[in-house]
């Protein structure tokens, strides 16, 4: 399989916290508390070494508070080449209600000096540079801390395509608009942020096709649009694509999107056909917002999932094989 280098520069331990309502100025009791060292690259490491990949994961951490991720690195097996950085890794509060309402608490992070992101791609030069480090790919998710700006973002972005390694980037706001700017191969914004690039609402299914294409025509190899039950939309050099997820009971949503991102690339990557690829990597994301987490490609009824899982094709222009 490939090796990936995932990027987080924004990690965080998350504290997962599950419980029948939210209500507020009150004393609510949970039904289940779970801290996991967590931040979207490392969700997108954990369901790529699960499909088989070998996996190193890089950004910055908290000296002071890093053993959670350490000890989850070990288990997971993915070299760990953070950088560490005085002060602790953010915690962010995320609250799961019956309804499936999830409510997200997310602090600001870290203050990354320039001196560190300088160190960071004084690494990632290196690692380009040598045969037996290089990547297949790097995937750049999550949020950017303080002290990293979105420009700064872009020039990363540039500086890896230079080395010509294929980047994929998860990110929102002006981060994302900066990225694209940047050219990576592949992005993957939700619906909500398609419509603040586009600058428009998007509201029916041939509005997220426009915006789409126009993200692709814009420069982006492989436009990903993750819409929840709208299904993804996948719009890149072999045509427009549509998958509708299977019905599921949900659970939480945190990790799907991360999901989606690791099962796109996965495809890619093992050159499998476009519809198989579309088709395992919904099916993956919708098995992973029935629990906490990122989805499990060995679930036991995975592959009735991908059955009940539609793919079509929304123009003629699509290809049979992924290249």
């Amino acid at each position: 399989m490939a090796r990936i280098l995932t990027l987080s520069l924004n990690p965080a331990l998350d504290l997962a916290i599950r419980l029948p309502r939210l209500t507020l100025g009150a004393v609510n009791r949970t039904e289940a508390t779970h801290l996991t060292a967590a931040g979207k690259g490392v969700n997108v490491a954990r369901v790529l070494v699960a499909l088989g990949h070998e996996v190193t994961v890089s950004g910055f951490l908290g000296g002071a508070n890093d053993a959670p991720f350490v000890r989850a690195f070990a288990d997971l097996g993915v070299e760990d080449a953070f950088l560490r950085v005085p002060g602790e890794t953010r915690i962010n509060a995320k609250l799961a209600e019956h309804d499936g309402r999830i409510t997200d608490i997310n602090g600001p992070g870290l203050a990354i000096a320039l001196d560190a992101f300088n160190r960071l791609v004084i690494e990632l030069d290196a690692r380009a540079g040598d045969p037996a480090r290089r990547p297949d790919a790097v995937v750049i998710a999550g949020s950017l801390p303080p002290g990293i700006s979105p420009d700064e973002l872009a020039a990363l972005i540039r500086r890896l395509r230079e080395h010509r390694l294929p980047v994929w980037v998860d990110t929102s706001g002006a981060a994302l608009d900066a990225a694209i700017v940047a050219k990576p191969n592949a992005v993957k914004p939700n619906e909500q942020e398609l419509a603040e690039w586009a600058g428009e609402s998007l509201t029916s299914d041939a509005a997220r096709l426009r915006a789409a294409r126009r993200l692709h025509a814009s420069g982006i190899d492989e436009a990903l649009i993750s819409a929840g039950r709208d299904g993804v939309l996948w719009v890149g050099r072999r045509g427009a694509w549509l998958a509708t997820p299977p019905k599921v009971s949900v659970a939480s949503t945190v990790g799907a999107g991360d999901t989606l991102v690791a099962g796109m690339l996965h495809g890619v990557l093992a050159g499998l056909p476009v519809e198989e690829s579309l088709r395992m990597a919904t099916a993956l994301s919708a098995e992973s917002v029935r629990h906490v987490g990122v989805g499990n490609p060995d679930a036991a009824d995975f592959d009735q999932l991908q059955q009940h899982t539609r793919v079509r094709r929304l123009d003629a222009n699509a290809e049979g094989a992924l290249a």
